[in-house]
């Protein structure tokens, strides 16, 4: 019989289930985002796996591999000193006339609705290593970020 005719049953045309895609890069976190991470971790770990049907388990248990996975390599950094702009730095800075603050922190932290971002955004990128008066490039535009004030973020 032909190859092409034969069927060993529904489970080969199913679509792939993956693991999580972990963010390139180092893992570096805040002691504001290693608590996150140890208590999301903690309260997943806490959810009884047998209680769910077989898809929500195995769903649940890739959640789980993510976490314990960023747990064990979170990489906690220093606190700036708040001359530069750094990791785990609060920013103020001014992009088309108006004034924004962020934070700087890790992947897994980062909310921009809540003014955290990523470290590794290209916004955080541009910034890092700029200091109070200065203007950098950003999205293609020369100047285009002037960074305002430096601080210490208070929850890193």
């Amino acid at each position: 019989m032909s190859v092409a005719f034969r069927r060993e049953g529904d489970d080969e045309h199913m679509e792939p289930k993956f693991e999580l895609p972990i963010p390139p890069g180092p893992n570096w976190v805040t002691a504001r985002g290693l608590r996150l991470t140890r208590e999301r971790l903690d309260a997943l770990e806490a959810v009884d796996v047998g209680a769910m049907d077989e898809d929500a388990g195995k769903k649940h248990k890739r959640v789980v591999r993510y976490w314990r996975t960023r747990l064990s390599t979170a990489e906690l950094r220093p606190a700036p000193d708040g001359e530069t702009v750094a990791f785990g730095c609060a920013v103020t800075y001014r992009l088309n006339g108006r004034e924004k603050m962020v934070a700087l922190v890790g992947d897994d932290e980062a909310d921009p609705a809540e003014g955290r971002i990523s470290f590794s955004s290209p916004l955080a990128r541009a910034m890092m290593g700029a200091e109070v008066g200065e203007r950098v490039d950003f999205a293609g535009k020369d100047e285009a970020v002037e960074i305002v004030a430096i601080g210490l973020n208070d929850e890193a």
